[in-house]
């Protein structure tokens, strides 16, 4: 790792973006995690250019819809997003040492070989200083340019950013960036860990397309979960704890062969409440100048986006079938989308045939790190008294805090920010 018959219900992909706003005041019901507002933005295209729209319904908004065409074009916003990726897998995860002077081997990596970075605190103050301007910049070049309505709406997007509230944030584009890792300005942060969107808040790729009504599974006493593995990463620290943790806590399902998982995706009923991976993640060539993300578990058997949606294709919308799983898919690169019009990678195709949520990291992840990620998530998501993005947020601090460890923003969530175990569907 360096990855009963029923009438059938279509829920608007557009909600939120069409229609009356929400409006301040009201019931808060709606809560998720003791967070009830929200901030929703769409990243679109728009003639030959990229618009911006957004709305919140934090107390300092109107719940006014803020909208302004972008001057940057979709092909520097991209490159400045894998600029960014780079940067943090160059400089986090295969950072090597140089000297002696952090009591760390030279040429070792010792940001990968620990998860607990305390001692490490001279080398790693100043990187998350480093990748928080960084993580700033990329915002500010997204919002940049002289127009009347996009400096009126980088004013105010910028400032719910940084406004001392926390928020649930859906960003809804064709484009998956580095959310987590973008920044508000550190110099008016306590701390550069604090600037981070995803310190600050919860933070989602919104899924795209519509939703529907899934076969029932009815009220169960426990939560059924698979383990679809790489036998040759038992060795990593954690990994039979996870295990363990999920033969305790659930009704497990271990699979180690492709031929398995894919004779699991050809059921039109997929009794599983959450899907965990844990493999590798790594690029097949498509053509001259495309990629596909796959991944591997104890066999040869490629694991991409086209066979699940193949072997899925006819069940897809069907109220008689069910995949509604969340899936944290704990395999590098593995949360990184498709560009528009290419074939879609594995977290992207799950999320459209039905997925709750994929959580999964979006560059190469040290081993060590993505067992301990793994615990933590899975340990708190089976008690469903949390949803996947505050648990994700929870972990951002966790990391920082207790071991000074930045990776956990490398996680993104695809969907399910507000998903929390239930066993009564």
């Amino acid at each position: 790792m360096t990855h009963e018959p029923g009438v059938e219900v279509l829920e608007n992909p557009s909600h939120g973006f069409t229609g009356v706003p929400p409006q301040r005041g009201g019931s808060q019901a709606g809560a998720v995690d003791g967070l009830s507002a929200e901030l929703h933005v769409k990243l679109y295209r728009s003639g030959t250019g990229l618009s911006i729209l957004a709305h919140g319904t934090s107390v300092h908004d109107t719940g006014a819809w803020h909208q302004a065409p972008l001057e940057v074009s979709a092909d520097e916003l991209l490159d400045r997003a894998d600029r960014l990726l780079a940067i943090w897998r160059d400089q986090v995860v295969f950072h090597r040492n140089t000297g002696s002077g952090y009591g760390q081997r030279v040429g070792g990596r010792s940001l990968a070989e620990s998860v607990d970075l305390t001692e490490l605190r001279e080398l790693t103050d100043p990187l998350v200083e480093k990748l928080a301007d960084e993580g700033f910049d990329l915002l500010q070049v997204m919002l940049d340019g002289t127009g009347y309505d996009l400096r009126r709406f980088r004013e105010f997007l910028l400032g719910t950013l940084a406004e001392g509230q926390q928020l649930r944030i859906s960003f809804d584009s064709e484009w998956q960036l580095p959310w987590t890792m973008l920044a508000v300005d550190p110099a008016e942060c306590d701390s550069p860990w604090e600037a981070f969107l995803g310190h600050r808040h919860q933070v989602e790729q919104a899924r795209t397309g519509y939703a529907w009504d899934h076969a029932p599974l009815g009220r169960r006493e426990r939560a059924t979960v698979s383990l679809n593995k790489d036998t040759t990463l038992d060795h990593v620290a954690r990994a039979h704890e996870v295990q363990k943790l999920l033969e305790e806590r659930a009704l497990l399902t271990v699979r180690t062969r492709g031929s398995e998982l894919l004779e699991a995706l050809s059921r039109s009923v997929l009794h599983e409440d959450v899907m965990y991976f844990w493999c590798h993640g790594h690029f097949v060539n498509t053509g001259a100048s495309s990629q596909v993300l796959t991944i591997r578990l104890s066999d040869a058997e490629n694991i991409d986006g086209p066979v699940v949606k193949r072997k899925r294709r006819s069940y897809l919308r069907s109220p008689q079938s069910r995949f509604k799983p969340f899936v944290l898919l704990n395999a590098c690169h593995s949360a990184k989308a498709a560009d528009p019009g290419r074939l879609k990678h594995l977290g992207q195709e799950l999320v459209d045939q039905g997925a709750d949520g994929v959580l999964a990291p979006q560059i190469e992840i040290p081993e060590a790190f993505a067992a301990e990620y793994a615990y933590a998530f899975l340990d708190r998501y089976l008690t469903g008294a949390h949803t996947a993005g505050a648990i994700g947020q929870w972990l951002v601090r966790r990391f920082a805090q207790e071991f000074h460890n930045p990776l956990a923003l490398v996680y993104s969530l695809n969907g399910g920010i507000n998903t929390r175990l239930d066993l009564i569907s």
